[in-house]
Formats: structure tokens, sequence, C-alpha cells
């Protein structure tokens, strides 16, 4: 074992290609800010990864969720259905909208949205209003759109959803911050909806520090995005702006880093699958675990690989990997549990709470080697033969 790592990170970016070269160039011509040739090209790389007609790049995936929202029409008082299982981006960017977040349960397989639930909430709990909007029975406010988010490179159960929100007429606004490359029968995340929202942060499975992009078949939503993100400025010499706009540009510098990891993605995702695999095998032997894999319809980039507890608890596990230079991380605390939050309406929530009792995430770099794997599930055996013990 002489070549594991003193630790072993969860998740560490791949930089492998081109992205100095491409950064040098940035460099030396002094296109470094947020007009360049690099910016349109990872624009164009992406749309047709994604299979997307349209590409606007932002800042962040936050900023890509915000300015979706402000396109579709979100406005203050409305409300939008998010999942209590997420990274809490996705609610943030509700709020920064002043509207109003509803929270129904996941899925306890894909932990996704329960797209069931979401039927039933909108069966049982809105009316449909003479203005052709669905309205919550409860608070009396417009329900205008649904966040489903793909969570750690799994899709949501999109036909279902799509089917219900165009009978009630409720925007879909994927948050596929996680699943580049992921697919739902046989078509990518990000492409199933009105809009489609990617991150490249920097544990993402492509990185440009930081950054995001928004993607959609819509012209005229692609060019309210693009025009959102500049300032709202209409006149490419005035300084004339016609509506509240946003700093929310990505850089040249950046998308240089994202045109090289770009060229990488599809060779990413064959390594991710493949250590999911390995992970998968290694770990069947244990009983009193499960990894999480995907459903027959889905194709998961597996961004982050998923263990379930069965019988244990989960943080004496995870305490005793990390006492042995491990990385892990537990799921995200929900986020109807959080201060800020925990006044807003619920629907049904009882699967999430198992989830967040149980799972939890592994090493999972694209870098990372197959005896790191083998040493990471040693130490998981370990630990239950050692607990069988007591």
């Amino acid at each position: 074992m002489s070549n594991i790592k003193k630790v072993i990170p969860l998740s560490e970016p791949e930089i492998s290609g081109n992205e100095w070269k491409y950064v040098k160039e940035c460099l030396d011509t002094g296109w470094v800010s947020s007009v360049g040739n690099y910016v349109n090209l990872f624009e164009s790389m992406l749309a047709e990864h994604v299979g997307a007609k349209y590409a606007v790049a932002v800042v962040n995936g936050t900023s890509a969720l915000h300015v979706s929202l402000i396109a579709c029409g979100v406005k203050a008082e409305d409300e939008v259905i998010v999942p209590p299982l997420t990274f809490i981006a996705p609610v943030n960017a509700v709020r920064y909208c002043n509207a109003y977040p509803v929270f129904i349960d996941c899925d306890l397989e894909t932990l996704c949205i329960d797209t069931q639930k979401v039927i039933d909430f909108l069966r049982n709990e809105s009316t449909f209003g003479k203005d052709g909007f669905t309205y919550n029975k409860k608070t009396k406010r417009r329900i205008k759109a649904i966040i489903p988010v793909h969570i750690f490179g799994h899709p949501v159960d999109m036909d279902p959803l799509l089917e219900i929100c165009k009978e009630y007429n409720i925007d879909i606004i994927e948050d596929a911050t996680e699943s580049l490359g992921s697919e739902y029968k046989g078509k990518k995340t990000g492409s199933l909806s009105k809009a489609g929202c990617f991150s490249f942060n920097g544990n993402k499975l492509i990185t440009t520090g930081g950054g995001g992009m928004v993607v959609t078949d819509d012209e005229s939503f692609a060019k309210k995005i693009r025009h959102l993100t500049t300032q709202a400025k209409k006149d490419p010499f005035e300084y004339d702006h016609d509506e509240i706009g946003y700093n929310y540009r990505l850089t040249n510098i950046q998308a240089a880093i994202g045109v090289a990891q770009m060229e990488k993605l599809n060779e990413f995702i064959e390594i991710k699958r493949k250590n999911a695999a390995i992970y998968k095998k290694l770990l069947s032997n244990i009983n009193e675990i499960e990894f999480l894999w995907e459903k027959s319809w889905a194709k998961s980039n597996f961004w982050f690989y998923t263990i379930k507890t069965k019988s244990i608890n989960k943080n004496q596990l995870m305490q005793y990997l990390l006492s042995k230079d491990i990385q892990v991380r537990p799921i995200w605390k929900l986020i109807h549990t959080l201060p800020m939050y925990k006044n807003f309406q619920t629907y049904k929530i009882d699967k999430a709470i198992e989830v967040y009792d149980r799972c939890f995430n592994i090493p999972c770099s694209v870098g990372i080697k197959q005896e790191n794997i083998k040493y990471i599930v040693k130490q998981i055996k370990n630990y239950f033969e050692k607990h069988e013990k007591k």
C-alpha cells in the first residue's frame, strides 16, 4: 500500500489536460475578463454535449439558478417546489427572488425529489386559477416553478414531473449542477425541461474553479438570461440599462479551464462509472451497508459515491474512516430543519429523514487509484468486524 496518500480526499479536481496552455493564452493576449473566445467556445461545447440549442456561462451554479427563476417569471410571493435533501443553493435562489420554497420529500433509492409526492401535492393541495396558474390552497400563493435536483449525479424521474407540470402550468428548472453527462432515458440531464443549470465548482466533475452555465432550447429565454447576467445592458456602447441586472458573467480565464476540462469530460465519466462499479463489487459482501446504484432508466455520472448503512450509526463508521485518513462527508442537513427555513411549508417528509440518518459519501475523485478504493473497502470491513466482536 506504499502509494496510498496519507489522506485520501473526498473529491479533488483532475487537472491533466490543456488547462495551463489555454490560461497562458488568455494571459498572453490580455483576454482575461468576461469577453473572449473561450467563453463562447465553452458555451458551445457544453450546449453540444448536453444536447441543448443555447448555453450561457455564468459565475457559479447558484447564479444560474437565480437568473433562471427570474427569467421564468418567478416573482415575490410566488412559491417554488424544492427538495429538502439538496445543497442549499436552489432554495436560497428561491429566496433571492422573495419567493417561498415548498419542501417535498425525496425518493429513498435515488435520493431525488419524490415525483409521486409532487403529483399528490398538486392534486390534493392546489387549485387551478382562472388566470391559468396553479395556487396553493393553504397559502393562496401562486406555484410558479419547481427545481428538481439530480442528486449526486442520479437523474430525477422526469417523465411524471414533466406531465404534471405541463398540466398545472408550472415551469421546471433542472438543478443539474451535479449531473453533467448523466442521462435520463437516453437524454442528458439539463436538456429535459425549460432550463438546466450547471456548476463547475472545484469538486464538480469538471471545474473552472467556480463557474456555472444555463442551457435551454428557448431562444428568447437564452437571450433573457444573457441580458440579465450582463447587468441588463441594452446598448453595446452606451451605459444604457433597461432593468435590474446582475454581474454574473464568467471570465475568459475560467472558461479556458472549462474548455480544457470539457475535452476530458467523456474520459472522466468513464472513469467515474468504472470506479463506482469497483466499489459496488467490493462492497457487495458487506451486508451492513448498501452502495447506491442507478435505476434501469438512468445513466449516472456517479459524481459522488454514496453508501447507506442498514442498522448501525453512520456517524460511528464515518469517524472510524476519518481516523484512518479517509475523507468522508455526511449528507446535507435537511434544509427545512435549518433555522431560516424551518417555518416554510413541507409535504410528507419522512424518507429524507431516513436518508440523512443513514447515508454518507466516500472518496470519489477522478484520480483515485484502485488501491485506494481497495484500502477504503478494507477499512469498512475492518470496522464491521470490530463492531461484531463487541
